[in-house]
């Protein structure tokens, strides 16, 4: 018994040592992080080395718990202007867009594998929703600077749509497994029904208790060592007591995440550095059991049909419900394709499908492989590709900062402090002379291995350390001072236009200076307010503006999305890559009334050079009515 205590230890703390080691492959290479910890199981299974592991309850366990840890981290981790930024399109997809692609691969499912229907569309089910971690690594190892709409929307989206996949599959499973045979509005009325019991109770479980966990935090005075285990506890028990009473649990973890990280939480440093840490942690034994449960002997039964549908979810499936669930959206078509190609199945899809073995259905084996080879195939294809459409689609967008050197210290006792210990970079801001803000409060500055007071120091230079005291929800005007210049690729150069626009202006300048046709209302505004309403009212970073013969580019925007500054160019960017689909609402009424235009435009020309003709030329009519 001792030995085998020892030798499993072993084994499960070299896989983890193994897996960790793993990203520095996938941070070299850019690879799928996913598909490296999957393919770490696969080889270490049962037709790999030989490591015995079928126990379905334990698998769905403990990746549920492991799940859990990482929804209550990316909660956690979202701030709430990102929300409010994404949160229309974000919504949508994770709701509507779960049902739509459930239901376009449920169908193709039916007629390339030997399943029932409500088979087909639980494993459309299984495959609905995206996986945030291996999103966002991508996007991370790549060193891709996507536009912020974007992000967001990909972020916001992962995180809120794994929930209503859940229940779909669950659901579903609980009906097959029941012999049930409902009719089709008998099944539609009950889900809607349960989703809306479901996800109401989840909601209300994940509120209240986001709100207890910050009250608890300030209220007790624990341990720093033992704050974020308690955290990290009182997560999983929102987690738990949701499920109990029939919500959502994974609603109510990510919520609860999302309530705690956007407020005044005490120890917000430690608890975040913590929660990363264990994020990983779970995504590490969550990818390695699924692969270690997976058994690829299995697999050439049923390759073809699953590489097929995996096929048809990235090209038809997914592309077809974001752009139905984005029609409302006027969001440019390159970023409607981004999105729709960035719908990576991970682990939550292999979880999911473990779920047809626990109820007994007779084609669960079938449904588990099929998932697996499907999200494989989505890591292979897409995991390689995002970076490389990112940059043909035209949403790359130059780093803002270049390196900061920065480290964020919890300050005893104080709720709504932090001290900054901040390196000065070389040709940064401070560097070069730039005062600090009134806000913060510079205290100690170490140089050459002495301490000193700031006010002594004089000017600061490259290699200082600075100790300051801030708000903890302090601005990001301080990392914009301390940080380097950002190295500018080559090819972006002229991003930002050559010439530099005061924002607050007067548009009628503008229009003296380069007379791009503006209307006499529009040259009443300032610069920066005419290019945020050509922008619909909201204006973010590298966003551009197209007026007569020059181009306006956002340079700089401030924490209440007001434009700090723009850029002019002359020379606007070449296109990017044209997009023959994904319209939005938009451009669709745009179009249609271009064509309406157009169209009336023939009918009524005749029309009028009749009318002329009759009133510049009188006929033999006018004449007899102009005699007595």
């Amino acid at each position: 018994m001792e030995h085998a205590i020892y030798l499993v230890t072993l084994v499960g703390t070299a896989l983890v040592v193994a897996a960790a080691f793993s990203s520095l492959i996938a941070f070299r290479f850019g690879a799928p992080l996913l598909l490296l910890f999957l393919c770490i199981g696969l080889a270490t299974g049962t037709d790999g080395l030989g490591i015995e592991f079928d126990n379905a309850r334990i698998a769905y366990f403990a990746g549920s718990l492991a799940l859990a840890v990482i929804l209550f981290d990316s909660g956690f981790g979202t701030p709430l202007n990102a929300l409010r930024q994404a949160a229309g399109p974000a919504l949508s997809l994770a709701t509507f867009g779960v049902l739509l692609t459930t239901g376009l691969f449920g169908a193709a499912a039916h007629y390339l594998l030997d399943l029932t229907w409500l088979e087909s569309f639980l494993l459309g089910a299984a495959v609905a929703s995206t996986d945030a971690a291996a999103v966002f690594f991508l996007l991370r190892a790549g060193e891709i600077n996507l536009r912020e709409r974007v992000r967001s929307t990909l972020e916001v989206e992962s995180g809120t749509n794994d929930p209503i996949a859940i229940f779909l599959t669950i659901t579903l499973v609980e009906i097959i497994a029941a012999h049930a045979n409902p009719e089709a509005n008998v099944l539609v009325t009950n889900l809607v029904l349960g989703f809306l019991v479901n996800m109401g109770l989840g909601a209300i479980v994940g509120v209240l208790g986001g709100l207890g966990i910050v009250r608890l935090v300030d209220r007790l005075n624990l341990d720093h060592g033992l704050l974020p285990i308690f955290v990290l506890t009182l997560s999983l028990m929102v987690f738990a007591a949701a499920g109990a009473i029939g919500g959502s649990g994974f609603l109510a973890v990510y919520l609860a995440g999302l309530i705690a990280g956007n407020s005044d939480i005490r120890a917000v440093t430690i608890l975040k550095r913590f929660q990363d840490g264990m994020s990983w942690l779970a995504q590490i034994i969550m990818f390695l059991i699924l692969g270690l449960f997976a058994t690829p002997s299995q697999f050439p039964a049923i390759m073809l049909p699953a590489v097929l549908l995996g096929l048809f979810l990235m090209f038809i499936a997914r592309p077809i419900a974001v752009w139905l669930c984005l029609v409302p959206f006027r969001l440019p078509r390159p970023e409607v394709a981004f999105v729709s190609w960035v719908g990576l199945r991970g682990a939550v899809s292999i979880l999911l499908a473990i779920t047809p073995l626990l109820g007994g259905l007779e084609n669960g084996r079938t449904i588990f492989n099929a998932a697996f080879i499907i999200v494989l195939v989505s890591l292979v294809i897409q995991g390689w590709t995002v970076g490389p459409l990112a940059r043909r689609l035209g949403l790359i967008v130059p780093a803002r900062l270049g390196p900061l050197d920065k480290v964020e210290l919890e300050l005893p006792g104080s709720a709504h402090h932090e001290l900054l210990a901040y390196r000065v970079a070389p040709g940064s801001p401070v560097a070069r002379g730039e005062r600090i803000p009134r806000w913060a409060r510079p205290s100690l500055v170490l140089r050459d291995g002495r301490s000193m007071r700031f006010q002594d120091m004089g000017r600061l230079a490259a290699g200082d350390q600075v100790y300051i005291f801030v708000p903890d929800r302090y601005p990001r005007l301080l990392d914009k001072l301390f940080a380097s210049r950002a190295v500018v690729d080559p090819e972006d150069a002229d991003f930002f236009g050559a010439f530099a626009v005061d924002p607050a202006r007067s548009a009628a300048e503008l229009e003296a200076a380069y007379a791009p046709g503006l209307t006499e209302a529009e040259q009443k505004q300032t610069v920066g307010a005419l290019v945020t309403a050509r922008l619909g009212g909201h204006a973010e970073y590298a966003d551009r503006v197209l007026i007569g013969p020059i181009e306006l580019i956002v340079r700089d925007v401030d924490d209440k999305g007001r434009i700090t500054g723009l850029g002019l160019s002359f020379e606007p960017t070449a296109p990017v890559a044209r997009v023959p689909v994904f319209l939005s609402a938009g451009e669709i009424g745009d179009r249609l009334g271009a064509f309406i235009r157009n169209w009336r435009k023939p009918a009524e020309a005749p029309a009028a050079e009749t009318q002329a003709e009759e009133t510049s030329a009188p006929g033999p009519a006018a004449g007899r009515r102009g005699n007595p």
